[in-house]
């Protein structure tokens, strides 16, 4: 009898291993989850390059001082929505300042409008054509007209809710950005983001 129990008790566990190992996610499932690294120096000013994180598009944005001054403007900022971040699920604790990055220099943001989540183009000159009203360049999303600074702010009166999402990112060498990872190691939810 001990030994029935024995043999069935092994007989279950051999049968429950493939089951429980199917539960695991696939390799590309956590390739696609883990941090990306991004490198930097391959970026020249005013450009922008997009990466996937979490099956996502993020932009890495190089602002020029010029895109700096003009986003400072006071004018401007009457036009946005949320210029001082408040809503803090929008970034993290670290990306809570002007340019909502770590560094003025380099943006980092998930790439879909916080409207419908459609991705906006990048127009970062000034005084685009198609804007009515002042525009000091960022983002245009074509879905249904929302406008969004080159630090992913909102711009009043426009379908879009909110800022821009930053995802976490950190910088881990000179010229290399790793997103999914947190600025100076804080805890993912130390802001309450994910």
């Amino acid at each position: 009898m001990v030994a029935t129990a024995t043999v069935a008790s092994v007989g279950i566990g051999l049968a429950a291993y493939p089951f429980l190992a199917s539960l695991q996610p696939s390799a590309r499932a956590s390739a696609e989850g883990g941090p990306v690294q991004v490198d930097l120096s391959l970026i020249r000013p005013g450009e922008r390059i997009t990466v996937t994180w979490r099956g996502k598009p993020v932009w890495v944005v190089r602002r020029t001082e010029e895109a700096l001054r003009r986003m400072e403007s006071v004018a401007w900022l009457a036009e946005l929505r949320d210029p001082t971040s408040e809503v803090v699920t929008q970034q993290p604790h670290y990306a809570r300042n002007a340019t909502r990055s770590i560094s003025d220099e380099y943006f980092v943001a998930i790439a879909l409008c916080t409207h419908l989540g459609c991705v906006p183009l990048y127009e970062p000159q000034p005084d685009a054509a198609r804007s009515l009203r002042p525009w000091i360049g960022g983002f245009f999303c074509p879905c249904h007209g929302s406008r969004f600074d080159l630090a992913g702010r909102v711009v009043k009166n426009v379908p879009a809710p909110t800022n821009l999402v930053i995802p976490p990112h950190t910088f881990v060498g000179a010229y290399r950005l790793e997103i999914g990872t947190h600025y100076n190691n804080t805890p993912e939810n130390a802001d309450g983001n994910a």
